[in-house]
């Protein structure tokens, strides 16, 4: 049986994840590897969570733990989440707020929600790999999101219109993006969501690095800009996705959702239909653990990134060869490095791979595809030392493949 002949037709454009694609290859232990966007298991807080876990399954709290429960998620989280997000100038209540399995989910749903078939999605130029994919079974059209673009909203939407459909939202992440590492200004925030309201499309924050900063000031988020402006969530546009990923632990995916009111009503009745609930038992650790040590641990992670960080910048500077740039983080992640317009990203992994260094070509980050001479870099995963052997090794392989 030909099963591919009866699959729908949004499953064309499903593809593999690259970066999941690339990890399977890097099981050697001499690779130095810049490809992950993942944290340091090292720092994961293991014995909280284990106390955590013990708490779980003791006997006041087994029942609710191994239960079912309710799909919005386990209250007692959803209060912690209700009172970290006003500590960022959003004031919400509990049903605001919707726990889903990793904020990946929360794309996923929120793609399911708004797109129809030909509609446009606003996006960076690059963009995470991981919004493209979740958006892409819903078979969009996908538009640049420039912050003071030049290009009028009505331009916009009949773009969108000759495309087949409407533009739907923007998505975003305006803390140390995925894959850029760039933060928005506050006037650039402003301006998006001056956008939004000229289209009077949803805006959709992706804030899975918000609390991963480790120098200059915090600004506040398109959510809270937006609450300064209307003074209350549910008259927002903005749609807020976070995550325990980067801060806790990716593995029990635990992610959540900070909307208008009827924007969280509309996911729940998603949520039912794929899984019914995010894990309780995990909703109950990450609870116990953030209410522990939350704003201690992400402080120690700030100071170990915070140097990894700086040296990566530094061995950039010392040891690519001209023709080379890339951005300058203040948290997150990520670098971003622009190769000579000459190079692509994917042939110079292939030799990269050679010299046991690796890293993410840029092209996937695109929504088009078409920039083909940029790489992301991961400084999270490796020590200072590792960081300036790798880096050492990368500008070895792009002088010899510059001057071939």
């Amino acid at each position: 049986m030909n099963h591919t002949d009866l699959f729908a037709h949004r499953a064309q454009g499903m593809k593999a994840s690259e970066i999941r694609e690339l990890l399977k290859l890097l099981d050697q232990p001499d690779i130095i590897s810049f490809a992950g966007g993942i944290p340091d298991p090292a720092y994961f807080p293991r014995d909280a969570f284990a106390e955590a876990m013990q708490f779980a399954l003791s006997e006041a709290t087994a029942g609710t733990a191994l239960q079912y429960a309710a799909s919005e998620g386990y209250v007692p989280l959803r209060a912690w989440i209700a009172d970290h997000m006003a500590k960022l100038g959003v004031i919400c209540e509990i049903d605001n707020i919707l726990i889903t399995a990793g904020s990946q989910q929360a794309l996923d749903y929120l793609g399911k929600l708004y797109l129809d078939k030909n509609d446009t999605a606003l996006v960076e130029w690059p963009t995470y790999l991981g919004a493209l994919g979740a958006f892409n079974a819903y078979e969009p059209k996908f538009d640049r999101l420039n912050a003071g673009e030049n290009r009028t909203e009505i331009e916009i939407a009949d773009d969108a219109k000759s495309q087949g459909g409407r533009v739907k939202f923007s998505y975003l992440s305006p803390d140390f993006a995925n894959p850029t590492g760039k933060t928005l200004t506050r006037t650039e925030r402003l301006s998006v969501l001056t956008q939004a309201e000229a289209l009077d499309i949803a805006v959709i924050e992706d804030g899975a690095y918000q609390s991963l900063r480790y120098m200059g000031e915090d600004i506040p988020s398109i959510l809270a800009l937006e609450m300064a402006e209307k003074g209350e969530i549910n008259a927002c546009r903005t749609i807020y996705c976070g995550s325990f990923s980067k801060t806790l632990a990716p593995g029990l995916r635990v992610g959540w959702v900070v909307a208008a009111k009827p924007v969280i009503a509309q996911m729940v009745l998603l949520k039912q239909a794929a899984d019914l609930q995010t894990a309780t038992i995990n909703q109950i650790a990450v609870n116990h653990v953030a209410r522990a040590v939350f704003d201690p641990h992400v402080a120690g992670l700030r100071k170990v990134y915070g140097a990894r960080l700086n040296a990566m910048l530094s061995a950039l500077k010392t040891h690519m060869p001209q023709g080379v740039t890339w951005t300058s983080p203040e948290g997150g992640m990520f670098v971003w490095v622009t190769l000579p317009t000459s190079m692509s990203g994917k042939d110079l992994l292939e030799k990269a791979l050679m010299q046991k260094v690796a890293f993410v070509p840029g092209a996937a980050f695109y929504a088009d595809g078409a920039t083909t001479n940029t790489i992301r870099l991961n400084f999270s995963m490796s020590d200072e030392g590792v960081i300036d052997k790798g880096i050492a090794r990368l500008a070895n392989v792009i002088r010899a493949t510059s001057t071939a």
